[in-house]
């Protein structure tokens, strides 16, 4: 089955106003010619609208780094997914930096997915183990843990509205990518997890990433996974020249 590539950069607490625009910009320039890969900016909060502008009409979309599970309310400094919807495609929700950092639970996660895709927001999923998992042999137990707590709430016709990134934590802002057969082995599982909760059908439709230290060096190594259909992208979707290659090495996979 084809499935687009789809190439996210998650900037993070990252950028100033002005640096966000010019990487949007450059983003932009590098990437005019390659509609093949669906390409996704992810800007801290506050230039959301400025880079929706910046990117109108390139093909490019924005997504939000989190959102709340409620729509309005009396929950002071939240962003709800009504309001981002707007000017967002994509939300990312259960990044590791949410769950281990901020503490955030399997079960707000999947509160979250299940507001976003009621404000017309498709999801990027974040599922991944830390080394200590890992080393105790039990990523895939971990994983499968989130993913089904995460899609927990999903129905069947929601799918087509949710990508799942692979970050495993310990490759996450290392510089220490995760092997192509560990990114392969774990994207398979994530696919066959998916067909037990939903259908084969359904788990060879969804879109899965990998994430982690992925760089325009290795990023057609990973890319050529069978089961992996793209990336999220920290550090390197920061200077619009690394982000470009990593998009250009998606497009040479297509092509």
């Amino acid at each position: 089955m084809n499935r687009r590539p789809i190439i996210a950069g998650n900037w993070k607490m990252n950028t100033s106003l002005d640096e966000a625009l010019a990487l949007a910009r450059g983003v932009r320039e590098q990437t005019e010619s390659v509609d093949s890969i669906e390409r996704v900016l992810i800007p801290p909060f506050p230039w959301i609208l400025a880079v929706h502008g910046e990117v109108s009409g390139s093909g490019i979309t924005v997504g939000a780094q989190n959102c709340y599970m409620e729509q309005s309310g009396a929950f002071t400094g939240e962003v709800s997914p009504a309001m981002l919807a707007p000017h967002c495609s994509y939300v990312v929700l259960g990044h590791s930096e949410r769950r281990h950092v901020l503490g955030e639970t399997d079960d707000q996660v999947a509160a979250k997915v299940t507001a976003a895709h009621s404000s017309g927001l498709s999801v990027i999923l974040c599922v991944g183990e830390t080394l200590e998992e890992r080393e105790a042999g039990r990523a895939e137990q971990i994983v499968s843990q989130q993913l089904r707590a995460g899609l927990g709430n999903v129905s069947w016709g929601m799918t087509q509205s949710i990508v799942i990134a692979y970050e495993p934590v310990w490759a996450i802002g290392t510089g220490v990518a995760a092997s192509t057969q560990d990114a392969q082995d774990m994207a398979a599982f994530v696919r066959s997890t998916l067909a037990n909760v939903f259908d084969q059908k359904t788990a060879n439709s969804v879109r899965i990433q990998y994430g982690g230290s992925v760089k325009g060096d290795n990023a057609a190594e990973l890319l050529g996974c069978p089961d992996v259909d793209g990336a999220l992208v920290g550090g390197a979707s920061l200077n619009a020249d690394d982000f470009g290659e990593i998009i250009r090495a998606a497009a040479a996979q297509v092509n």
